[in-house]
């Protein structure tokens, strides 16, 4: 699987969400070292897991809308 790469701006946002939940939740200063570490962390560890979800509930969606082509388009040729 392809490595999960996160725009720059879209990076800078999550490590500063990270830091301040670690300043709220657990009294901890986290250095935007620090912050880059965990969420490179959590998009190895976390990342592979979502993105297959992601496809099944699409392959479930896409074939629910196949399912129901039939119904949608189908002409009665029997006249």
């Amino acid at each position: 699987m392809k490595q999960i790469t996160l725009a720059d701006d879209r990076r800078a946002r999550l490590v500063g969400q990270l830091q301040t939940l670690f300043a709220a939740e657990f009294d901890e200063t986290l250095s935007e070292f620090r912050a880059e570490q965990v969420l490179d962390l959590m998009l190895t560890t976390l990342g592979p897991g979502i993105y297959n979800q992601a496809v099944q509930d699409v392959r479930a969606h896409l074939q629910s809308k196949l399912d129901d082509l039939d119904g949608e388009v189908y002409v009665d040729d029997q006249t």
